[in-house]
């Protein structure tokens, strides 16, 4: 193990505290398991648990990007889907096979203004990759987006169902 990895799994560790409902809280808004939680996986039996390395790229979302996001709308930022598995996403039918999911470092959300959501992150704070996804030109159905500890591409994508992505 190198110093890089040793580095990630004590910033985890760091990054959990535990709630009054014995939740595990990445900050003040967000809790581990709204990223673990999959109907898929509870249906296939298949374990979600994410290793000390992906949590730590969790937490990190959290911190730049979802909870500045959170604290800025002033409304409740909805994780629809957050880390998953190799399992997991291998059941996920159209998933890519190299999902940031399964890194730790993606989720899709919603929320009361999606389109605001949107905006609000690509003009304010650093992501990797930012998709609006499906929905028309005034609300996307939901919003895709990742970052990196390092190396944050900055890429804005629109999704169509039936035609792909193309660059926003």
């Amino acid at each position: 193990m190198n110093w890089k990895t040793l580095a990630l799994i004590f910033a985890a560790g760091l990054l959990l505290r535990r709630s009054r409902r014995n939740r595990y809280m990445l900050s003040k808004n967000f809790a581990l398991d709204e990223f673990t939680k999959s109907n898929t996986a509870k249906k296939l039996g298949i374990d979600n648990t994410p290793g000390p390395m992906e949590i730590a790229n969790i937490g990190a979302l959290v911190i730049n990007v979802l909870q500045p996001l959170r604290d800025a709308m002033g409304f409740p930022i909805i994780i629809t889907s957050g880390y998953r598995s190799p399992a997991l996403n291998q059941a996920i039918s159209n998933a890519a096979s190299d999902s940031q999911h399964v890194k730790g470092q993606a989720a899709d959300i919603i929320g009361q203004d999606k389109a605001k959501m949107f905006y609000y992150i690509k003009d304010n704070l650093p992501f990797d990759q930012l998709i609006w996804e499906a929905g028309n030109s005034n609300q996307p159905q939901w919003i895709h987006v990742s970052y990196k500890a390092f190396g944050n591409r900055k890429q804005v994508l629109r999704y169509t169902p039936g035609v792909g992505y193309s660059t926003f």
